[in-house]
């Protein structure tokens, strides 16, 4: 039954052959002898309508079909022009941080003098109350105390700045806070949000436990001499405005060039602090870390520190910001020449103000807090 079948199958195949042929042959003599039967109009028309449809039906058609699939647009990323006016923003917000800054470190100067006499007694009734109490051996806290005691003003001034660069550096760790560190701890003139907060967050950003421990030991050791030079209250309103003009200078360079980016880091405030000392004690011995044999005077540190950046700015070297290391470098220059006494010196309407306000009430403008000038002293 098999056999059969296949040679049924194949004769079936044959005659269908044999038939194609028979066609095919038919059509090519009437093609190359120009025979051809004419075609019923009827058929005609009908075979129009068929392969031919309207143009109703062709509009409709491909309405429907623009309706139902339409084109799809592949979307080029492009790069951020060269919009200056996207500074604008960031302009205004370092003019009013640095007024503000600096006009609460004076009031801050203001309410530490005169809380001096006050913390004075309290001391003295402290040390006559800790020889009577009998003392106590191994005790954590006494000797938290003794460590903190012994550090230099300077030293203590920068502790806190260094915990928060410690503590936004362990939140880069957390996976679950990726987007929004990248979001307010990098600066980037491009990013449509957080343009303004991330110019001062992002001074206190690290995502490279080396640049952290790098960043932090030059404020370590330049801390004693940028403090005893401007006081605590000067030290911090400079640190903290050089972070933002830092920021906003590499926010000028980015958007002059062209080349956008996220950038982190203390470095900008850092070299603030570095070229102020420098300018202030030019002829200062410095040495390397890693190489205490070789010294060289502050004054060409500094040089050579703001060729080098000038020199990245200029010829787009992209491994550091050179653009916010030299807007610093540059800031604690015209603060140490100019800025004090431009801003500093001037604090005394201010703390008058803040004054009259203090000692308004019961007792008048007279009251207690001492005189109109208290706190006006220069640093």
């Amino acid at each position: 039954m098999a056999w059969s079948g296949c040679v049924l199958r194949s004769l079936a195949r044959q005659e269908l052959l044999s038939s194609a042929s028979r066609t095919r042959l038919k059509h090519g003599f009437q093609q190359r002898s120009a025979f051809r039967r004419p075609a019923k109009k009827t058929d005609a028309k009908r075979v129009e309508e068929e392969v031919v449809p309207s143009h109703t039906e062709a509009s409709e058609a491909w309405t429907t079909k623009r309706a139902v699939d339409p084109p799809q647009i592949i979307k080029i990323p492009k790069t951020p022009p060269r919009n200056f006016g996207r500074l604008v923003k960031p302009l205004v917000f370092t003019v009013g941080f640095t007024g503000c800054t600096f006009a609460a470190a004076a009031i801050w100067q203001y309410e530490s003098l005169k809380s001096r006499v006050q913390s004075y007694f309290d001391e003295l009734r402290a040390d006559w109350m800790e020889k009577l109490r009998p003392q106590k051996q191994g005790d954590f806290r006494k000797e938290i105390n003794q460590w903190w005691n012994s550090l230099s003003e300077g030293q203590r001034t920068v502790t806190g700045i260094i915990a928060a660069n410690v503590v936004v550096y362990c939140c880069w760790r957390v996976p679950a806070l990726q987007r929004t560190m990248l979001r307010y701890f990098t600066s980037d003139p491009s990013a449509s949000k957080a343009v303004c907060s991330s110019m001062l967050l992002s001074t206190f950003s690290h995502y490279s436990l080396l640049h952290l421990a790098a960043n932090m030991y030059v404020l370590w050791s330049f801390s004693s001499s940028a403090v005893s030079m401007l006081g605590p209250e000067q030290f911090l309103a400079v640190y903290l405005s050089a972070g933002v003009v830092s920021t906003m200078a590499s926010y000028v360079a980015k958007t002059a060039s062209g080349r956008f980016g996220p950038s982190l880091g203390a470095s900008g405030a850092i070299m603030t602090v570095l070229a102020a000392v420098c300018t202030k004690m030019p002829e200062a011995k410095l040495a390397i870390i890693f190489l205490p044999m070789f010294t060289f005077t502050a004054g060409n540190a500094l040089k050579a520190i703001v060729a080098m950046d000038a020199a990245g700015v200029v010829l787009g070297w992209r491994f550091f910001d050179h653009a916010a290391h030299l807007g610093g470098a540059l800031f604690g220059i015209w603060y140490i020449m100019f800025g004090h006494e431009l801003i500093w010196k001037n604090r005394d309407s201010l703390v008058r103000v803040w004054h009259n306000l203090r000692t308004r009430g019961p007792g008048g403008p007279g009251g207690p807090g001492g005189g109109a000038n208290g706190g006006a002293g220069s640093a």
